[in-house]
């Protein structure tokens, strides 16, 4: 209802973001630290922090989220969390037997000035860490970046402590993925398999947030990068870094570490952006393309060939995470559809120039806008001022889609009122069929439902 009070006046704010496209530091770092085989994520905070932090995750991939909190009352939010975090230490490795404890800050921890490296090595000197066991940690802020901030943190943190250099060289190539499902990641490794390339993933939450019903609880899922395969990544002939946000840090820190050369890429989201990933995996297990590949490629072209009457002209409003949505935006020009507003609530100055460059000489008129004040309530402005023939973004655009009766497609995080998401991918050319179809069943039951009587098609 308050959605109908939004005006098409946009005016510039400087501080106020409201309805931001985005979450915080934390979450990231706690799905990034899922994806590692036997690690318990650790929220140095405030025990609320944990739980929004957990539940966040847990709504979106209908799966148990396990983490643990230093759980700051008053005396440690005014005196600090050290001994709070020496204690949590020690009951988690003798109740919980994680082989990895990924300690994460949170705003209240920082704005304190608590020094986790300090805690953690004193812990270590302390002979609080078991023989055999790890804790690494992240600084994750809640008040700057966003969830892919803090992803992009652990991610770095696990490159730092782990990858080993030896003069055995491995023929391997490391794969760092930004933030996708795991259903993304699962189909991420498939093609590398099908491509015969040899790989260690990193993070890797198949088999973490999508396992199977068995009818027994595991706290640790047997899925995960495992602690051998990161050692192992020093040894590595390259690495393929995909999404600038989420993994450069990391990549830069393997390479500087190890002296492993990497090379950064889009998320292999729609037709292009794919190729790009192919031709890296490729370049860098020295293969050639398979046929099986080739001709997931062709099916997808064949698809878009077929129905491009449905996707000529129509205008798209895309908001959510950069890593994912540039490449998104590309497979949409890709589709000769028009991606005319964009926003996202993560910062970086390299989002308007990636834009202007898949942008500007096919949608000159597109408008788009990342960083705090690049929030939901400007992305409806925008849409009230001209319509959108088409909204995707995560579940919270479902209010704007419902306020403007305009189709939607869910993708990005988080998404709460649909399943399938962590069980279907979006990536490689099979993932960008399944964006096509969800894009034409959104506009095409749109059809449906408004036509009078008289044009409704049986085949359309």
């Amino acid at each position: 209802m308050l959605l109908r009070h939004t005006t098409d006046k946009v005016k510039e704010r400087n501080a106020l973001t409201v309805n931001p496209a985005k979450t915080c530091q934390p979450v990231g770092a706690m799905y990034a630290a899922l994806g590692v085989h036997g690690c318990l994520p650790h929220s140095h905070g405030s025990q609320g922090c944990c739980s929004y932090h957990r539940s966040a995750l847990t709504r979106h991939y209908k799966e148990p989220v396990m983490a643990s909190t230093s759980s700051f009352t008053e005396g440690a939010s005014v005196f600090g969390g050290q001994a709070n975090l020496l204690t949590a230490i020690d009951n988690i490795f003798q109740i919980y037997e994680p082989e990895i404890i990924a300690v994460h800050s949170t705003c209240l921890s920082e704005t304190i000035g608590d020094d986790l490296g300090q805690i953690v090595a004193k812990a270590g000197d302390d002979g609080r860490i078991p023989a055999g066991k790890h804790v690494i940690q992240a600084p994750t802020p809640s008040y700057v970046g966003s969830h892919v901030t803090g992803y992009a943190n652990m991610l770095e943190a696990f490159v730092k402590y782990f990858p080993e250099k030896t003069d055995e060289k491995k023929r391997q190539v490391n794969l760092l993925s930004g933030w996708v499902e795991p259903s993304d990641m699962r189909e991420l490794r498939r093609i590398a398999g099908q491509m015969k390339v040899k790989s260690v993933l990193l993070p890797d939450t198949s088999d973490v947030l999508d396992t199977p019903m068995t009818g027994s609880y595991s706290m640790y899922p047997k899925g995960g990068t495992t602690i051998a395969e990161m050692v192992s990544m020093g040894d590595s002939m390259s690495t393929i870094a995909m999404g600038e946000w989420a993994t450069q840090k990391a990549a830069i820190a393997l390479d500087n570490k190890c002296k492993v050369p990497f090379e950064s890429i889009d998320i292999p989201v729609g037709l292009r952006a794919t190729d790009r990933f192919i031709q890296a995996l490729s370049k860098a297990g020295k293969v050639s393309v398979p046929e099986e590949i080739t001709a997931e490629r062709g099916r997808l072209v064949d698809m878009i060939t077929d129905m491009h009457q449905y996707f000529y002209g129509k205008r798209v409003a895309v908001f959510g995470d950069p890593d994912n949505i540039l490449p998104l935006i590309e497979f949409l020009v890709d589709l000769d559809m028009k991606p005319v507003y964009i926003v996202s609530g993560t910062p970086g100055k390299a989002f308007t120039k990636k834009a202007e460059a898949i942008l500007s000489e096919r949608v000159p008129e597109a408008k788009f806008k990342n960083g705090p004040q690049a929030d939901m309530f400007l992305m409806h402005q925008w849409i009230k001022e001209e319509g959108v023939d088409l909204i995707i973004g995560n579940t919270y655009g479902k209010y704007i889609a419902r306020d403007e009766q305009t189709p939607f497609v869910r993708m990005g995080f988080p998404i709460l009122d649909r399943q399938g998401h962590n069980y279907f991918p979006t990536v490689g050319y099979m993932g960008a069929i399944r964006i096509v179809e969800k894009i034409l069943d959104a506009m095409m039951d749109k059809i449906d439902a408004t036509c009078p009587e008289e044009k409704v098609e049986l085949q359309m």
